[in-house]
This record gives C-alpha cells, structure tokens and sequence, in this order.
C-alpha cells in the first residue's frame, strides 16, 4: 500500500512539523556559502528580472536581491506555508516578492526573466517533473538568459557523504547524478555545463549548473 502524502509537493523541511527548525538546519548544513557561491555565479545587474524556483522560506531569493538591490526578484514555491515565512522576513523590502508556482507550471510571462535560480529543489521532481521544469524555465528565459542551480549532482554518490547510501537507491536523486542533469537541459534547448563543485559532509557532493536559453 502506498502511504499517502498530505500534499502533492514535497514540503521545504521535509514535513510541515518540522519548518519552524529550516532556516536553521540550512545554516548548520552550510548553505549560506552554497547561496553565495551560486549568487556569484549569477552575475546579477541591475534591471534584470530574476526568479528562484522552489525558494522554500526563501533565503536564495532574499540573499540575491540583497546582492543585487536594482534586480527585480521573485521566489515561488508552491508551498504557502513556507511562503508566508518568506514574505515575512521581506517587509519593508520593495522589488523582491513570493508567489506559489510548481516549477513545472510557472505563472509568467515568456521570456519575462533574465535569470532564473535552482538551489537543492531538482532532486526532489520525478523526472516527467523534472522535464517540465526544464521546459518552463526554457520558456519563461529571454533569449540568452540563464539558469543557475546547484543541487545533487555529478559522481556525489561516489563522495562518502553521509546520505550517499539513500542517493544510490533513491530513484530521485539518481536522477541527477552523472551527466543527468546537463542532459535534461540540453534536451529542453539549454546549453548546460557544469561549471563547478563542492564536497559536502551529508550529500557527498553539490555541483553547480550554467544552463544558456540561446535561442
């Protein structure tokens, strides 16, 4: 029997019980260099139209906009309680605000963004999920925008982190490793590479994606 799931996404902290402790693990885990790194990467500039998919209680989407405070930026999530975290912690902050989207039905404009940002949220979509994802942020890219996203990736499996056993044999996370993920977005019209890496102490290692709409 399959136990059913009281949503048909997976909560930002893994259950909804469990959000109050989220932004506190992240720190713990060391995602505030991860949120940095992949900013960076980025190459935000003023006027540009930026959006973080699956932003959970947003931390990404607020770190670029404090990066970059001319960009405009939104987070969605589809998880509302994970949204309402977000928005608290952007009063009185303009140009930055969340909506609740699945990544694979994205209520924008096409071609409306500039840059579009990924961070630990792939490995959590099957991979019809997965393709649609791609397709959407392919469409909602202006020609020669980008997405960058870190998550799961590469050899990370083979790193000893200690939830390498559970990527290994979830279907999931297998799902990212290899060349997995420069193959979805190259399939949904990106140019992908893999433009760096990162041991991590639980997921073995983080790899980072540059994927260009060019056309």
């Amino acid at each position: 029997m399959t136990k059913h799931h009281p949503h048909d996404y997976l909560p930002a902290a893994g259950h909804d019980a469990f959000l109050p402790g989220y932004d506190l693990l992240a720190r713990l885990m060391g995602f505030n260099g991860v949120y940095r790194k992949l900013i960076e990467q980025a190459e935000l500039a003023p006027g540009q139209s930026v959006l973080e998919i699956g932003c959970g209680t947003g931390n990404l989407t607020i770190r670029a906009k404090r990066s970059q405070p001319a960009a405009e930026v939104i987070g969605s999530d589809p998880d509302p309680l994970a949204l309402r975290r977000a928005q608290r912690k952007v009063r009185g902050l303009s140009g930055i605000r969340f909506e609740r989207a699945y990544a694979q039905r994205l209520p924008f404009a096409d071609g409306e963004f500039d840059r579009v940002l990924s961070s630990m949220m792939l490995h959590h979509l099957d991979s019809d999920a997965k393709a649609d994802a791609a397709a959407e942020v392919f469409r909602v890219l202006r020609p020669g925008g980008r997405l960058h996203l870190v998550d799961i990736g590469g050899d990370a499996a083979e790193r000893g982190g200690l939830a390498s056993r559970f990527m290994r044999h979830s279907h999931l996370t297998a799902g990212n490793l290899g060349d997995a993920i420069p193959r979805l977005f190259g399939e949904a019209g990106f140019e992908c590479t893999q433009v760096a890496t990162q041991r991590h102490r639980v997921f073995g290692q983080l790899a980072y994606y540059r994927a260009i709409r060019s056309g």
